[in-house]
């Protein structure tokens, strides 16, 4: 299994501009439903020349071969929705860009490894979102760190940019605002007749 899925010449959302893709997205080889790609597979894909955005299976088989590439800004490594990102924690400063795949639009796991992505492990590169994306997704995406999102290439992407800035407030803290809004708004309000929880 040597055949290697890029997707390349293309757009992409980043910060809140639609810009050209400069980077290929390594996948294994698409398989029938219900068929998963052995590790050792994925492991083996050969990495072609260019910027290119590795699976962490690759990463960790290759690490010594493509160690200068990530040097010269050609290499990120993406995370599946079932791997943490902590193992790659004293990696993480090697790469270009790191991606989160999303596999269906219901999988929500990807909010928390970019989330802690961000507050535990430091990154502060280009974080994005790959795989499933829609527009539904993007507010609550940037609002867990992401600030690059590969759109599903079915969907307008113009369309989708809208959709970061659907909502003009939001209620709880995260990555985007760390204070709640509760906190960011001062009321006033008194006490009337000795009720404490008056004007809650």
């Amino acid at each position: 299994m040597h055949d290697v899925s890029t997707n390349n010449a293309r757009q992409i959302i980043k910060g809140r501009s639609v810009v050209e893709d400069q980077w290929q997205v390594l996948r294994a080889p698409e398989l029938p439903e219900g068929v998963k790609a052995e590790a050792e597979d994925i492991a083996a894909l050969p990495v072609p020349a260019g910027k290119v955005i590795v699976p962490v299976a690759v990463w960790n088989a290759q690490r010594e071969a493509l160690l200068a590439r990530a040097a010269n800004g050609e290499i990120g490594v993406w995370f599946a929705s079932d791997e943490r990102p902590e193992p790659l924690k004293d990696d993480l400063a090697k790469f270009a860009v790191v991606a989160v795949d999303f596999p269906k639009f219901t999988d929500g796991r990807g909010y928390s490894i970019a989330y802690n992505l961000r507050t535990r492990l430091g990154w502060s590169g280009e974080l994005r979102a790959i795989g499933d994306v829609l527009r539904d997704q993007l507010f609550s995406m940037q609002r867990v760190g992401f600030d690059a999102y590969a759109v599903r290439a079915d969907r307008d992407i113009h369309d989708a940019l809208k959709g970061l800035s659907d909502f003009s407030e939001t209620y709880q803290a995260s990555v985007d605002q760390k204070v709640p809004l509760f906190r960011r708004h001062t009321r006033n309000v008194g006490v009337n007749s000795g009720d404490a929880g008056f004007g809650i």
